[in-house]
């Protein structure tokens, strides 16, 4: 199958870039053809300008962008990694939804009633962050962060979420703890929806 990853954090010894590495493997242990877009080492520009807005009330779309969109039309799965930072996205990957998932390639309204374009792809998100399940839970961050990433964007979008990780105290995470997270992301790709 079609596989996108789509993957957003600067340093190539984290613990996020292991993660990526362990999708990697996993699809193409299962013969996958797989596109990987590294928003840091491509460079991608993350502000939403003025031209930008324009350019989609005009019906343009920015060359970057428009490479983009390829890839996510072209893909059938499409795996998000990237850190939680301030508890949010980081500004690289925040900037790419602002750009790439635009009115009428995303989404759009008919007769006032929102309608996700991307129906029909299935969609990991694979997140890393510094407190505990605990912590978050106890200040309600655990919601918001669903709500805001998993109802505000990728259903939003049309996306069948096939899996969302939050793996918690990753600053401290031991070995043991990342071999089961990574244990945990091979045995979700080897679900039969990934092999259809």
């Amino acid at each position: 199958m079609r596989h996108l990853i789509i993957y957003a954090h600067p340093n190539e010894n984290s613990l996020n870039n292991r993660l990526l590495q362990t999708v990697i493997e996993s699809l193409e242990k299962d013969n996958h053809n797989i596109q990987i877009r590294d928003l840091n080492k491509i460079g991608f520009d993350p502000v939403f300008s003025l031209e930008d807005m324009q350019g989609q009330f005009a019906g343009k779309i920015a060359d970057d962008v428009k490479t983009e969109q390829d890839y996510i039309s072209w893909a059938e799965q499409i795996t998000f990694i990237y850190p939680i930072w301030w508890t949010g996205m980081p500004a690289i990957i925040k900037g790419y939804i602002d750009r790439v998932f635009s009115y009428g390639f995303a989404y759009r309204y008919d007769q006032g009633v929102q309608k996700g374009l991307l129906k029909g792809k299935k969609a990991v998100i694979i997140n890393t962050h510094g407190k505990s399940h605990e912590e978050y839970e106890r200040m309600g961050m655990d919601k918001a962060l669903t709500l805001t990433s998993d109802n505000g964007i990728f259903l939003y979008s049309g996306f069948e979420i096939i899996q969302h990780f939050f793996f918690d105290k990753a600053d401290k995470a031991s070995s043991g703890e990342v071999d089961i997270w990574k244990e945990q992301i091979r045995n979700t790709y080897s679900q039969p929806v990934f092999n259809l």
